[in-house]
């Protein structure tokens, strides 16, 4: 690990490593809707030949899934330096920037920042890693 450099994240760590968990929690949640295809099969009893599926869409409805709107929630409760912050760490984590610029990369998600953080973010691909590698670029 590399030492830590001296840098202001305007952001606790912990708070990162929080977004870290919701987005990995999120990411996982949207590939096992990928990979189960068994809610678009229909099965048939061989001997009676009718339709034996059992749809329970009034049951999917009810049971909610807040991660991403809580994700969505606590990024769009940071301030504009902790925003900027968070979106400076993903970009240090995506290679947009070295860490040794991440002030810069601060100013930049501050000048560049238009309509929602979260809607920005959640829309990244990878955002888990990217978060990850950012913190480990810089060393927190």
């Amino acid at each position: 690990m590399r030492p830590p450099l001296s840098v202001d994240l305007a952001l606790d760590p912990a708070t990162i490593r929080l977004f870290i968990d919701k987005a990995k929690a999120l990411s996982a949640d949207l590939n096992m809707e990928n990979l189960d295809q068994s809610a678009d099969t229909v099965e048939f009893d061989a001997e009676r030949l009718e339709d034996t599926h059992h749809h329970d869409g009034l049951a999917e409805e009810e049971a909610e899934d807040f991660t991403s709107e809580e994700l969505r929630e606590l990024i769009d409760d940071l301030n504009r330096d902790e925003a900027a912050a968070l979106v400076a760490v993903a970009w240090v984590g995506r290679g947009d920037f070295e860490a040794n610029n991440f002030q810069q990369a601060m100013t930049e998600a501050i000048e560049r920042a238009e309509g929602s953080t979260s809607g920005y973010l959640m829309g990244m691909p990878l955002l888990a890693e990217h978060l990850e590698s950012g913190l480990d670029a810089l060393g927190v």
